[in-house]
């Protein structure tokens, strides 16, 4: 590796920022400031499905004190952004991607630093930006896991399970609730009705999930991200399979894409997972190896690329 991390002598300054979204929900945020007058870019972090935004607060000070400008921002009915009642909010997988990254994109090109503009999305998070209208401003996006949770790509040891959990349990109980109570299971954060049902019964084409009228503008949306895109697979990940990243990636076709398989061994680890390269046990490993995309597009693991 050729570079260190820096010692966390001082805690970057972050402010908590209110995100308009042009439906008229607002969601919670914390917009991340590079202490120098020329940041080396602008970078939102798209969460994962019911993960809270802080789960990622320590990658951004990471990023931060490398010089970036950082968003975090929870999607409608999560964390700073759910609303008071969220059962039968009717909030949606693709309000997550039409309006709320949509939202953050705006609040980032307002805010008006230099450098690129780069997204970091996490499963569903490296799927969403090419639902919104303004991504074709993205200028790269480094991806983490992304898919929209086709159980067809599962692994296939696990699929089974992962099966009835998310596909038989979980809309069972946002029938029964009104909402999928995942907190109260240990499944990840409570999610609106909408999400819930639209990750457990979507199918392998996602656009089929939206009316026959919008799918023509569906596909086009996603096609019109021109960003540069190094999409990131976990040999142990059992959500983001390498077939559930190429699906993803499949959509982007006006992108210049790149994947890449890492394992647990690479960086002297027994698993990893779905959401392990997140923990700040990876400052010295993979945090660190971000930095050659997030600055300079230069993928950082030329060994590990699939063909």
């Amino acid at each position: 590796m050729s570079e260190q991390p820096i010692p966390p002598a001082a805690k970057p300054r972050s402010q908590p920022v209110s995100i308009p979204c042009r439906d008229g929900v607002v969601l919670g945020g914390h917009l991340w400031l590079a202490e120098t007058e020329r940041p080396e870019g602008r970078i939102i972090i798209n969460p994962a499905t019911g993960v809270l935004a802080r789960y990622y607060h320590r990658y951004a000070q990471f990023l931060t004190r490398h010089g970036f400008d950082v968003l975090t921002f929870d999607y409608r009915g999560i964390g700073q952004s759910r609303s008071q009642q969220l059962r039968g909010s009717g909030y949606r997988w693709r309000d997550w991607g039409e309006q709320d990254f949509a939202a953050a994109l705006r609040l980032m090109i307002v805010h008006g630093r230099s450098g690129p503009l780069t997204v970091v999305g996490h499963s569903v998070g490296g799927f969403l930006p090419g639902l919104a209208e303004n991504a074709r401003v993205i200028d790269r996006m480094l991806t983490v896991g992304a898919q929209y949770a086709w159980w067809g790509d599962y692994m296939p040891r696990r699929r089974a399970a992962l099966f009835l959990k998310w596909h038989v349990v979980m809309p069972a109980m946002t029938a029964l609730h009104g909402y999928f109570p995942g907190r109260r299971l240990g499944w990840l954060e409570d999610l609106p009705k909408g999400v819930a049902n639209e990750w457990s019964f979507r199918g392998p084409r996602f656009e089929r999930s939206h009316p026959a009228s919008e799918r023509r503008d569906v596909l086009r949306r996603m096609g019109a991200v021109k960003a540069s895109i190094l999409a990131v697979a976990v040999s142990d990940d059992e959500l983001g399979t390498v077939p559930a990243i190429h699906r993803t990636l499949n959509y982007y076709t006006g992108a210049q894409r790149q994947s890449v398989l890492l394992r647990p061994v690479d960086f002297g680890r027994d698993a990893i997972g779905h959401f392990g390269l997140f923990h700040d046990s990876h400052v010295a490993g993979f945090w660190v190896d971000t930095l050659s995309w997030l600055r300079e597009g230069r993928n950082p693991w030329p060994a590990s690329v699939l063909k």
